[in-house]
């Protein structure tokens, strides 16, 4: 019984999206048009020069084109399905967490699982298309093939608590579409998802060391592109684990202070 309320969390989200194929389309017309467009991009802006920030221009193009294909890790929508938490609080229906046979921070944890591993799929299936035409380079070696991944996967743990934390705010403002929104953008913007991190001034690569934000995407991307030598990952993989371990206690705590906010009769 616990297995099948799993899977049915697990799926909630993922499933909302096999059952709207024009949803299907549309994400893959979105993601073609963002490969290609950030491809394009990022080879005008090296046609003049040969080495810019340290990255050739095919590091330049594949840390680029592999970091809007890791966007599809969480990239589903929920508020189709109005499963959002945002929407639960406004809507005063955060409540039925509370009910349902698996704890919230359970249910909210199989829910993104589910949603990653939907991701993952498209992310892979267009890593070997990339691969295949020559957008995205291999990795050097099967070490930084290895190395990669294991920092990838701490990675999308940083990640998951990370949007969790944003989420969590939701129970203390209960209205804060605006404030999420920023957030987002400084998580997307301080991890390298619009531009590699070394392209930014001396003062704001020191501030995003003492952020959790780079840790989500850009060290992983570094080990792949070969900007972090594998002399080097072992540090940047502590740091990744000692953020995932900080992150899982705080959303812990905020967890049980949560559940006093919330109330039978509305958000």
């Amino acid at each position: 019984m616990a297995a099948l309320h799993a899977w049915r969390a697990a799926r909630v989200t993922p499933l909302g999206e096999l059952l709207a194929p024009p949803r299907i389309t549309a994400a893959l017309l979105r993601l073609t048009v963002q490969v290609v467009l950030v491809a394009s991009l990022w080879r005008g802006l090296y046609s003049q020069t040969g080495t810019t920030a340290g990255l050739t221009r095919d590091q330049a193009v594949t840390y680029a084109v592999m970091a809007v294909l890791a966007s599809r890790l969480r990239e589903l929508d929920q508020r189709s399905g109005r499963d959002a938490v945002l929407q639960h609080m406004h809507f005063g229906t955060i409540i039925y967490w509370y009910l349902r046979p698996l704890p919230p921070q359970r249910y909210y944890a199989l829910r993104a699982l589910g949603e990653q591993m939907y991701g993952l799929a498209w992310a892979l299936a267009g890593y070997v298309v990339c691969l295949a035409t020559g957008v995205v380079e291999p990795p050097k070696s099967p070490a930084v093939a290895g190395v990669f991944a294991l920092s990838m996967l701490l990675g999308q743990l940083v990640l998951y608590y990370v949007m969790l934390l944003i989420d969590q705010l939701c129970f203390w403002t209960l209205r804060n579409g605006a404030a999420m929104l920023i957030l987002i953008f400084a998580q997307n913007l301080l991890s390298g998802v619009y531009a590699p991190l070394w392209f930014f001034p001396d003062w704001f690569i020191t501030m995003s060391r003492f952020l959790p934000f780079q840790a989500t995407l850009s060290v992983p991307l570094s080990i792949y592109v070969g900007r972090v030598p594998l002399s080097d990952a072992g540090a940047q993989l502590a740091l990744q684990a000692v953020w995932v371990a900080f992150l899982a206690l705080f959303t812990r705590f905020l967890w049980r202070r949560a559940a006093r906010r919330v109330v039978a009769q509305g958000g």
